[in-house]
């Protein structure tokens, strides 16, 4: 019991690192942030079905988790190799399409 305290204890500090990282080094990040933190609270005041109002947070949360992980990727292509490469520009695209579509994905719900 103490060693999965433990190992989720350290892997909340890799969370937190994730998300402080994230933050300082990506101004889309930032931005999804503040917009989070304005979208949030709206639809919990938006006089909304209880299932409307999950899907615009839920909405909300997808944009910021897209983000995350498109940044985790534009990182290991970068640790690689920051040369131009086809394979390269792809992934990052397709990273960033991701982010798009969670966007409007939020844009439409």
């Amino acid at each position: 019991m103490m060693k999965a305290l433990l190992h989720l204890r350290e892997a909340f500090g890799h969370s937190m690192k994730g998300l402080r990282e994230t933050f300082r080094n990506e101004m889309a990040f930032r931005i999804e942030l503040t917009a989070a933190v304005i979208l949030i609270p709206t639809a919990l005041i938006l006089s909304v079905s209880p299932i409307v109002r999950i899907m615009l947070v839920g909405s909300v949360f997808l944009v910021l988790i897209v983000e995350l992980l498109n940044t985790g990727i534009e990182t290991v292509v970068n640790r690689i190799s920051t040369e131009q490469h086809h394979l390269s520009g792809m992934a990052k695209d397709a990273g960033s399409a991701s982010v798009f579509v969670a966007s409007l994905n939020l844009v439409f719900v």
